[in-house]
């Protein structure tokens, strides 16, 4: 199985990141040939208040960014794990930070909404209050990629070991971490965490992530980027350079089990009140 992360800069233009989102798909679509494909955190729409998120956020089914990547998905055959799209509420005046899946034929196939929000105050003093906009979701969230099963999570999540343990439990060989991880932590805690995340699910770990610069208000916010996939071993097997861009891997499901026979931890697991 051959997989593609997106790594994007995106910023507060929904228009501009949907038609960059979609060159950098058909991209790796014709220049890698992949089965799965994932794209960054708020592809669509990443910086703006609170006024121009609302603004950007789609009602599923349908809306622009939704669009865009079930019809890619269906035109070249394959599975779009659609990072995150700012999704409109049923009710209420916060939004929800979702990622989205098709498979081949470009049905929906898994919806996850963000749960851990970002509410912190970085290095620099920088404070970010990710609650004030956002909803969180409640539920972890595993799909069938042909003969694989994919656990969602998006990037804060990466945080909170339990929820990766979750999605183990649900029989995820593969974890897609789409993301916008800030320059400050990221440049310390990125690589370590996914690295760890893979290490002890023991799964390939696919990180998409946002790079460069965004403007939040009157701010400017740094993402790191450094997109990559992890194996089960823990071993980074692909790792994107700076800018936006593609970074792919062929992947074989033989080395989850093998690893997961090495060492079971699984089943030397034990639960705890």
């Amino acid at each position: 199985m051959k997989l593609s992360l997106i790594q994007m800069n995106s910023v507060s233009d929904k228009g501009a990141n949907i038609a960059t989102a979609v060159s950098l798909v058909e991209r790796a679509a014709a220049e890698d040939g992949p089965d799965w494909i994932c794209l960054p955190e708020c592809f669509d729409f990443l910086g703006g208040d609170r006024k121009a998120k609302w603004a950007a956020a789609e009602t599923f089914p349908g809306g622009a960014a939704y669009s865009a990547m079930q019809q890619l998905a269906s035109k070249h055959r394959v599975f779009i794990h659609a990072g995150s799209i700012l999704e409109r509420p049923e009710s209420g005046e916060r939004i929800h930070n979702t990622t989205v899946v098709f498979d081949r034929s470009g049905t929906e196939i898994a919806r996850y909404r963000k749960i851990h929000m970002f509410d912190i105050t970085a290095p620099d003093g920088t404070e970010y209050n990710e609650s004030a906009a956002f909803a969180p979701g409640s539920a972890a969230v595993a799909y069938r990629c042909e003969d694989i099963t994919v656990g969602c999570a998006i990037c804060y999540d990466l945080r909170f070991p339990a929820l990766f343990q979750a999605l183990r439990d649900k029989g995820a060989q593969l974890i897609a971490l789409p993301a916008a991880f800030t320059l400050q932590t990221g440049k310390d805690h990125w690589e370590v965490l996914c690295r760890a995340r893979a290490i002890e699910t023991e799964s390939y770990f696919c990180a998409a992530a946002q790079t460069g610069v965004h403007e939040m208000g009157d701010q400017l916010r740094h993402s790191y980027g450094h997109s990559l996939i992890a194996d089960p071993w823990g071993h980074v097997i692909a790792k994107a350079s700076d800018g936006a861009g593609i970074v792919s891997a062929r992947i074989e499901l033989e080395r989850v089990a093998k690893v997961r026979t090495q060492i079971p931890v699984a089943r030397h697991r034990v639960r705890f009140d």
